[in-house]
């Protein structure tokens, strides 16, 4: 019995030559720190928690691009 090719597709998944990726936003990087920094300061609160206090303190943080006219 002979074999079935496959799909002559290329791979979906593989990126263009020549491509880089994109640096962290600075949300992403204040996340980072400000969410190990909140579960430092409580370390019995819960990850979900956590995180929404750490998402709040984005609307005041010096690093928030929208605060650095302020």
């Amino acid at each position: 019995m002979p074999k079935v090719a496959k799909s002559d597709k290329p791979a979906a998944t593989k990126k263009a030559a020549g491509t880089s990726k994109r640096g962290a936003s600075p949300y992403n990087m204040f996340m980072k720190t400000e969410l190990a920094k909140v579960k430092k300061e409580k370390p019995d609160i819960g990850h979900k928690d956590a995180f929404k206090l750490a998402a709040s303190n984005w609307a005041t943080a010096p690093e928030n691009p929208k605060n650095a006219a302020k």
